[in-house]
C-alpha cells in the first residue's frame, strides 16, 4: 500500500475511509459549502440555501433559522428524509415551514452562479425555472464513500458507488487480505456513525479470531436532530406491507401530551406498527 511516497506492507488492510459529499455534476459546485465547513463558520450569513433534503439540510436549517437566518431547502424529490416514515416526515416539513424555512420540493438544482457577493441557485420544476438567491449555499444532497481515489483495482478490490464489496464478515469478496467497515463498505448497513463503530468491532474480531462474527442490522435506530427530532427504528410501514406482514398501524398526534405542552410544541406524533 502506497501512502504518498511511503510504501506500507501488512498482512491485512482495513478500508474505513468514510464518506464525502456526492458530486452533483452541475455547474458552480465550487461555490458549495460542506457540512464540515458550515460548522466552522465564524458568522452566520443572512440567507442560506441548502441543496438536498436529507439529515444535514434539515438539522442545520433548524439551527440557522432559529439563529435568525433566512433559510431555503431545495429538494428534487417528492419527499425529503426518505429513511423516515412519510406521515411523520410530512408533519416535520409542516413544522419546518412554520419555523420560517422555505421547503421547496420537486425542484431540481441545475447550477450555482456567483455575481458579486450574491449566489444564485438556478433550479427548475417540471414547468418553470426558479432562481434562489443566497449568501451561502450548503451541500446537503447526499454523501458517497471516499474511496474512488484509492486505486483499489490495483489490489484486486472490487467496489462500486456503495463502497467496497464485502461478504458477511466484512471481508472483500475479491481480495481476502482486505476488509472494510463503516461508510466505505457496501455492507447493507445504514450509513450512521454508531454503525461504523459497530462494523469496526466486527472487523477487529474477525482479524483476531478468524471469520466468525457477522453483523445484525435489525433494530438500529436513526434520528434527525431537528426540533422536534424525528426518529425511527425497525421497518417502515410500506416496507412491512411489501413483505406481506400482518400488522396493525396506530398513529396519533401527541401535541396534547404533557411532554409537548410543557415546551409548547404543536407538532408531535408517533406511529407504531
Amino acid at each position: 500500500m502506497r501512502v504518498g511516497e511511503a510504501v506500507l506492507e501488512a498482512r491485512y488492510v482495513v478500508v474505513a475511509a468514510g464518506m464525502k459529499p456526492a458530486d452533483l455534476k452541475i455547474p458552480g459546485t465550487e461555490h458549495l459549502m460542506t457540512s464540515d465547513q458550515f460548522l466552522e463558520l465564524d458568522r452566520l450569513p443572512r440567507r442560506i440555501a441548502f441543496v438536498g433534503g436529507g439529515y444535514i439540510s434539515f438539522e442545520f436549517a433548524h439551527v440557522a433559522a432559529r439563529a435568525g437566518a433566512e433559510v431555503t431547502i431545495i429538494h428534487r424529490g417528492e419527499r425529503p428524509l426518505p429513511r423516515f416514515d412519510p406521515d411523520l416526515v410530512d408533519l416535520l416539513v409542516e413544522r419546518t415551514r412554520k419555523l420560517g424555512v422555505r421547503v421547496e420540493l420537486r425542484t431540481a438544482v441545475k447550477g450555482i452562479e456567483r455575481t458579486a457577493d450574491v449566489l444564485t441557485v438556478h433550479a427548475s420544476t417540471t414547468d418553470e425555472h426558479r432562481p434562489f438567491q443566497a449568501d451561502l449555499v450548503v451541500h446537503g444532497a447526499g454523501r458517497v464513500p471516499e474511496i474512488d481515489d484509492m486505486d483499489l483495482a490495483a489490489a484486486g478490490v472490487e467496489w462500486d458507488e456503495r463502497g467496497v464489496k464485502v461478504n458477511e464478515y466484512l471481508q472483500s469478496v475479491s481480495n481476502p487480505s482486505v476488509y472494510a467497515a463503516g461508510d466505505a463498505a457496501a455492507s447493507g448497513g445504514p450509513p450512521l456513525t454508531p454503525v461504523a463503530g459497530y462494523e469496526g468491532g466486527i472487523v477487529a474480531a474477525n482479524l483476531l479470531n478468524g471469520n466468525k462474527t457477522t453483523a445484525d442490522y435489525n433494530g438500529i435506530p436513526s434520528v434527525a436532530f431537528t426540533v422536534p427530532p424525528l426518529a425511527a427504528v425497525g421497518l417502515q410501514e410500506a416496507t412491512a406491507r411489501q413483505q406481506g406482514l400482518h400488522m396493525r398501524v396506530h398513529m396519533e398526534r401527541t401535541s396534547g401530551w404533557y411532554s409537548s405542552l410543557r415546551i409548547a410544541e404543536e407538532y408531535s406524533a408517533f406511529k407504531v406498527l
